[in-house]
């Protein structure tokens, strides 16, 4: 009781209220199409891409808000603060990307340990979200990592928007893509001899190359954990043909 209290007092209570009450949401409406049991797993690899996002912004001492879950759209964190430079926004949006792959590998072990295609199928979906958010194209964590290389990099990730569209329609990248028109406009203008942007922007050919090649790593990587693990599920499918 006495835990509770501080909880209460110092706000934390509502932070994992707001959190737990929003998972238990998702979880029903993915029940509701998926079973309850793969329900809860995919909620579960959203939550560690989302804590990997809130863990990285803590590191880098920025104040941000508990994880908040809305059904068939995904998670969010929201940064109370913007990042000061280009390297700390990098930082943070490689962490749910990075965190997310970690618990999709942890799935993948275990489906093949315990020879399990529902534990497989989750695998599937945590290297997927986790590719797909790697597009190079703000608000995707993709566009929050490569704009240390330069913002224009953003226009190479409109393509990549629209084929994805194109191979697997839905209203959500419609959504996406009108969210993502704003950093597409920046992109096309983009000064960086401006005083705000020279300062943002402000990034050492070190920290440049570090992060262009630890992105390009995690991309291929997912890339091919999804294609495998796609082909595996398809054998599933087949009877083991």
């Amino acid at each position: 009781m006495k835990t509770l209290i501080m909880l209460i007092a110092s706000g934390k209570f509502l932070k994992i209220l707001s959190t737990g009450g929003t998972m238990l949401i998702s979880v029903f409406a993915y029940s509701l199409v998926f079973g309850w049991v793969y329900a809860a797993g995919l909620v579960a690899l959203i939550f560690f891409h989302e804590m990997g996002h809130y863990l990285a912004a803590r590191q880098k001492g920025l104040d941000v808000g508990a994880p908040m879950f809305i059904p068939f759209i995904g998670a969010f964190i929201a940064l109370k603060e913007k990042p000061m430079d280009v390297e700390t926004e990098a930082y943070v949006g490689f962490g749910g990307p990075f965190i997310g792959t970690l618990a999709a590998l942890a799935c993948y072990y275990m489906a093949r340990s315990y020879d399990s295609p529902l534990l497989l199928a989750l695998a599937y979906s945590g290297f997927f979200i986790n590719l797909f958010n790697l597009i190079p194209i703000s608000p995707f964590d993709g566009g929050r990592i490569t704009a240390i290389l330069s913002p224009k990099v953003w226009l190479l990730g409109a393509p990549v928007l629209i084929g994805v569209f194109l191979y697997r329609p839905s209203p959500l990248l419609i959504l996406m893509a009108i969210m993502a028109a704003p950093s597409i406009y920046s992109a096309l203008y983009h000064d960086p001899n401006t005083e705000e942007n020279a300062r943002y922007y402000n990034a050492s050919a070190e920290t440049r190359i570090t992060y262009g090649i630890a992105y390009i790593a995690l991309l291929v990587f997912l890339a091919v954990m999804s294609h495998e693990v796609h082909m595996m599920l398809e054998i599933y499918r087949g009877g083991g043909e």
